[in-house]
């Protein structure tokens, strides 16, 4: 067995209404001023009114930062923290999606303990403390309230991550409520990149350690059973709870055991043609998953046998494929782009992606199979 080291967010509540609640959850951590950060688009679609009806009427005072981007940006995350630092808040609360969340981390961190952020980029960098936290998540994809891990766009057009236990917030707030009208495109993609999420955890061979592999085996069948429903029903409270709950699961997952290849290889597509995180995973998923076949039968064994188990007898080989050509055929069904062409990428853009796909390593190392520039080219052109 690995060394085990598992961190994860202390409190999570998961339950619909508790947005509700979020007043007097503060109040109790002692809160009376919060910075509530999330994007503009969430907050004129009324997602965000119960949160901030329920902090008003318990007396806790709010200022709104309503400017988040995808792929923060380094430049809106110090924006964000001025702001929270000229307002004296006392506590920061993310609402919306991985963005929102990982913005909320930052802030938290920089506006209670003010450091610059090319010093704390890496793992383990940021020191503390840092402002009470709490992270309620609008979609069902990034885990990001169950991990220390914020990623961020650099002035230089880099992602590059903060890595440190600073960053897991107190509470976790789960309210599937929130989802209820999150669009089919948006749901598939969140839904993909947690399934990724728990498929590269398992698939680890340098940190995954016994806990994340029942994580990530119980997020995958979630995940599996639940998400083409989520897609086509998103008025189904249980099934959006249930994808909520999977997304959490993952997240504790890989951020205790890394992800891998499909997330390489997913942002050079983010940062040179702006796909969305869960969607540029979703375009190398099944082209990652079958060049890791071999080498990762038994891993994707063990998950075939999780989402489908009648395949408790069957061979490692079958189990596997089985796994692999479901999560293909699940992919095949989300309602957007399939290909690299959809998104904007041509021939000419192939040799530049896997040039920058070589680079992000620290991923790439978590791999079942080694992967070389030439692998890369391949990988990429099968995904034109």
């Amino acid at each position: 067995m690995n060394r085990i080291n598992f961190e994860t967010t202390p409190r999570i509540i998961c339950q619909r209404g508790a947005a509700a609640e979020l007043g007097a959850l503060a109040r109790n951590m002692g809160v009376t001023h919060v910075l509530l950060v999330t994007d503009d688009g969430l907050l004129k679609a009324g997602l965000a009114d119960s949160a901030v009806q329920a902090l008003r009427s318990a007396s806790v005072e709010v200022t709104l930062y309503t400017d988040v981007k995808a792929d923060p940006p380094e430049t809106m995350i110090l924006e964000a923290v001025d702001l929270a630092r000229a307002a004296q808040v006392d506590g920061v609360i993310g609402i919306g999606g991985g963005s929102s969340l990982d913005t909320a981390k930052l802030v938290a961190l920089l506006a209670r303990t003010p450091q610059s952020m090319s010093s704390i980029y890496g793992v383990g960098l940021a020191h503390g403390p840092r402002l009470p936290l709490i992270q309620i998540p609008t979609t069902a994809g990034t885990g990001s309230e169950v991990t220390p891990i914020s990623v961020v766009t650099t002035p230089t057009e880099e992602k590059k991550p903060v890595v440190s236990s600073l960053l897991l917030p107190d509470v976790a707030l789960l309210d599937a409520d929130l989802t209820l009208g999150l669009p089919p495109a948006v749901t598939a993609a969140t839904g993909i990149d947690a399934l990724v999420h728990a498929i590269e955890s398992l698939s680890t061979h340098l940190k995954g350690n016994p806990l994340s592999e029942i994580l990530a085996l119980k997020a995958a069948r979630l995940i599996c059973d639940h998400l083409h429903e989520a897609v086509t029903d998103g008025s189904n409270p249980e099934v959006r709870e249930q994808m909520l709950f999977a997304s959490l699961l993952a997240g504790m997952a890989f951020s205790n055991a890394s992800v891998g290849a499909v997330h390489a290889f997913a942002y050079p597509l983010g940062i040179r043609f702006h796909v969305p995180h869960g969607l540029s995973n979703s375009l190398m998923l099944p082209h990652i998953l079958r060049f890791n076949q071999e080498a990762g039968q038994s891993t994707y064994a063990k998950l075939g046998r999780a989402i489908a188990p009648d395949l408790a007898g069957a061979s490692d080989k079958l189990a596997a494929n089985t796994f692999i050509e479901t999560v293909c055929g699940l992919v095949q069904k989300m309602p957007y782009a399939q290909t690299l062409r959809d998104v904007g990428v041509t021939q000419k853009d192939i040799p530049v992606l896997a040039q920058d796909v070589m680079k992000i390593q620290r991923l790439l190392d978590h791999n079942p199979r080694p992967i070389t520039i030439e692998d890369a080219t391949a990988l990429y052109q099968q995904a034109l």
